[in-house]
């Protein structure tokens, strides 16, 4: 793997990482050959399914995860001087297997496998766990909005709402799960997100009148633009936007208020008007239960912020990475596993698919330990190569994480489209 020219990411973990290790060295087991799996016990209290997000970062991570000079230096009076020598040279050399970015998980899924000595599988546990909790929160979460939006367009705008890095990874994870666009710039330069916006009230405040708001936006973006119909009175807004812009107007946004009842009023009053294809954007701490309210309402599409890039609910999965594998004193591979009441993990290293009928429609979620399961000629094998070696050979356009997500939510069972608490749609079968 070639030096990589991002920054570290080295330090973004936990000391106790760097200790085991140096405690390893010292015992002479740092260089077992071992198996780690991060994975899921169980999905988020009520939720039917899970998707998995954040891959390609992780990718990236793992790649710039280095001890150059400045982390060294961090370390000093953290570890001893033979463990900072072995640190100067890390580079992950091992293999990784995993989910693909898109797909669908569930309870005990080993999303990802990585096999490498210890030393160098164990340092990465917190930068995987940390990228795959927050990365897959967000996508389940907006996995589950656009599949009650059906075919009107989400755009993700909850970038004031969290950490200004997390929102970048939100607007990732959100796009991957079927946002149509984001507000935010980064993630627009970072990973070539789609963006849009228009105006906040504070653009409508700024002049002397609604009017003179409205005519300059128009003046600057075109008939085209969104206007903001709520700053004052909706009704006298809507007029003048249309007096303004034309019948052409692209669409008005709603942000305040009961929306239902706003929207019929709205689309009531632009038809009136002539603005028949004018379209009715809402937004206003709108998550997955909101918007399937809005589904017979005349809405033409759903602005989501703060219940987005807090996971809906759920901010976190519950993954977590654990060694199931390792040399023993003979050479031969040995299971291990945990055995805490509430926290057992399975030994053994693990290989996965989804077993599906005929027709197509997911059956069940199919883990082998140790040996793959037998696909029965419909089943579709779920752990791709991610790192070869060293080498990432998993990175792809986020685009094809984007349609692979359709294409994993479309094959499972039709309960998904239930809002309502529930168990997962698909069993987990350990063989």
């Amino acid at each position: 793997m070639p030096p990589s020219t991002a920054p570290s990411s080295a330090l973004l973990t936990d000391h106790y990482e760097l200790t085991m290790l140096q405690a390893a060295l010292a015992s002479g087991t740092a260089h077992r050959r071992s198996v780690f799996e991060l994975f899921p016990r169980r999905l988020p209290e009520g939720r039917r399914y899970g998707v998995v997000a954040g891959v390609g970062r992780a990718l990236d991570a793992i790649e710039a995860f280095r001890f150059d000079d400045a982390a060294l230096g961090v370390l000093e009076d953290v570890v001893d001087a033979v463990t900072l020598d072995w640190l100067a040279s890390y580079r992950f050399g091992g293999d990784v297997w995993g989910y693909a970015e898109g797909e669908a998980y569930f309870p005990y899924s080993p999303l990802l496998v990585v096999e490498a000595t210890f030393a160098e599988a164990v340092l990465l546990e917190t930068l995987l766990l940390s990228v795959y909790n927050h990365d897959s929160a967000i996508a389940s979460a907006a996995s589950r909005m656009t599949l009650v939006a059906g075919d009107r367009p989400c755009i993700e705008m909850g970038s004031r709402r969290t950490h200004e890095e997390a929102a970048v990874a939100a607007a990732r994870a959100a796009y991957v799960a079927g946002f149509a666009t984001s507000s935010n710039l980064a993630a627009r330069q970072r990973y070539g997100v789609p963006t849009a916006g228009t105006s906040a009230h504070s653009f409508t405040l700024l002049h002397d009148s609604e009017e003179d708001a409205f005519r300059a936006q128009v003046t600057s973006l075109g008939t085209g633009t969104t206007l903001l119909v709520d700053t004052y009175d909706v009704a006298e807004a809507v007029r003048v936007a249309i007096e303004v812009a034309g019948p052409s107007l692209g669409a008005v946004r709603l942000d305040s208020g009961d929306l239902a009842v706003q929207a019929v009023e709205v689309r009531a009053q632009l038809d009136v008007l002539g603005a028949t294809s004018t379209r009715i954007i809402v937004t206003s701490d709108l998550d997955e239960f909101a918007i399937a309210s809005l589904a017979a309402a005349p809405v033409d599409g759903y602005g989501v912020g703060t219940q987005l890039v807090t996971g809906s609910g759920h901010p976190t999965c519950g993954f977590v990475y654990k060694l199931v594998a390792r040399e023993g004193a003979s050479g031969e591979m040995v299971s291990v596993a945990k055995r805490s009441v509430d926290k057992i993990s399975v030994g053994g290293r693990k290989y996965a698919l989804r077993r599906r009928s005929a027709a197509g429609v997911a059956e069940a979620e199919v883990v082998g330990v140790g040996v793959p399961p037998v696909d029965d000629g419909d089943d579709r094998p779920l752990l791709v190569p991610l790192v070869a070696a060293g080498e990432v050979v998993g990175r792809e356009p986020l685009d094809a994480a984007r349609e692979r997500h359709l294409a994993a939510r479309a094959e499972l069972p039709v309960a998904i489209q239930q809002m309502s608490r529930g168990e997962p749609v698909l069993p987990t079968l350990q063989l």
